[in-house]
Formats: structure tokens, sequence, C-alpha cells
């Protein structure tokens, strides 16, 4: 008894539900507690600034947090030195929503003109990931046994039990990048939004299971 390995690709073709905004803060202060200090105000300023939009304070989450030393280059006759110049901090965040365009337009506004200028960049995703996958793995599995059939059939043997399936819990990213904060600047109204008229393209996602049938 031998066996056939065969390795199926489960594809799925979704529309994006759900807006997401990652945001990040700068700053530079010249004492390490100035700017610990100075972050968790810009944090509470975002937050606060976000509640005018429907937001909980628990809805804008960390992606990355850094408190790091600045240095500037300068030349002393004929040599260049560091100089410390400070403390800087970056902390980058994002919200998710239910896909709006007029909430993302109020949103993407109010960023833009706060005092904390911060950087940002939109991208759209999926609500209920774990059911995409499940699918994709359905189809993977699926396709993986109509190919084990040609080819048991092409090769004049048998398939019997499954001996074992191999999934490599690889990250099936759920993700369209659309566009960035310098993108968006120029597309200011009369009121206080920017107009955003954007459908997302459906996002292409795909993953892999390896089956192993015993034959005969």
């Amino acid at each position: 008894m031998g066996t056939l390995r065969v390795t199926g690709k489960g594809q799925l073709k979704i529309r994006p539900d759900t807006t997401c905004i990652k945001i990040s803060l700068k700053g530079m202060e010249e004492e390490y507690s100035e700017i610990l200090h100075r972050s968790s105000m810009d944090t509470a300023k975002l937050k606060e600034l976000l509640s005018a939009y429907g937001f909980e304070r628990a809805d804008l989450k960390t992606l990355y947090f850094d408190v790091d030393t600045e240095y500037q280059r300068h030349k002393e006759g004929d040599e260049y030195k560091s100089r410390f110049v400070g403390y800087t901090y970056e902390h980058d965040l994002k919200i998710e929503f239910d896909s709006d365009h007029e909430r993302l337009g109020k949103i993407l506004y109010g960023l833009a003109h706060c005092s904390l200028q911060p950087e940002f960049r939109i991208s759209y995703t999926i609500k209920d990931q774990e059911a995409a996958k499940n699918e994709l793995l359905g189809k993977a599995v699926k396709d993986a046994k109509e190919k084990a059939l040609i080819l048991s059939k092409s090769a004049g043997v048998s398939l019997k039990e499954i001996e074992s399936i191999d999934y490599s819990w690889g990250e099936v990213k759920f993700e369209t990048r659309l566009f960035e904060q310098s993108k968006i600047l120029s597309k200011a109204t009369l009121k206080d939004s920017y107009d955003i008229d954007i459908e997302p393209d459906d996002m292409d996602v795909s993953d892999t299971v390896t089956v192993v049938w015993k034959i005969v």
C-alpha cells in the first residue's frame, strides 16, 4: 500500500465591510519624564477627538509604542560629532468600524485638522475573518480531493483512508490598502468633512492544505 500526497488550494473573493484607520503619533521632548507625559496626553487628545465620531476610548487599539533617544550630527573643527537633543516617542494605533463613507470623511477631516498632526492611512478588511478562513480551508480540502480522484484514476489506483492532513497555519491577510494621508488633503469640502466616494475592490485571498491518502 502506497500513498498519494496532494496540495489543494482554496480561493475566495470577498467584499470588504470594515474600514481601518491606522494612526501614528510622534513627538520629542528634552526629558524622559516629559516625553512619557507628552505621549500620554497626545493619546488622550486623540481618544477625545474620536469620541466626537461615536468611538469609545477602548476602540482605539495600540499596535506599537516606542521611546528612543534623538541625536543630531554637528561639526566641531574638522570632526563631526553627535549631540543629544532629547527623547522621541512613536505610538501607532488603529480604529475599525463598519464601512461608512460619510463617517470616514468626518473622521479624516478631524485628524487632518487637529493639533496633533498625526500621520494616518486607510485600509479595508472584513469583520468575520474566522468564517472566511474556515471557508477557505473547506475549499482547499475539496480541491485536494478532486485532484486526488483525477490522479488516482489516471494512475489506475484507488484512494483509501486519509493518512494525514497538513495545514501550514500561515496568516491570511484580509486587507486592502487604499490611500494615505497625503492623498486626501486636497479633497476638502466647505463643511467639516472630506468627500470620500470610493468603493474598494473585492479581496482575492487563498490558502492551501496538503492531504495524504493511502492508495492500493
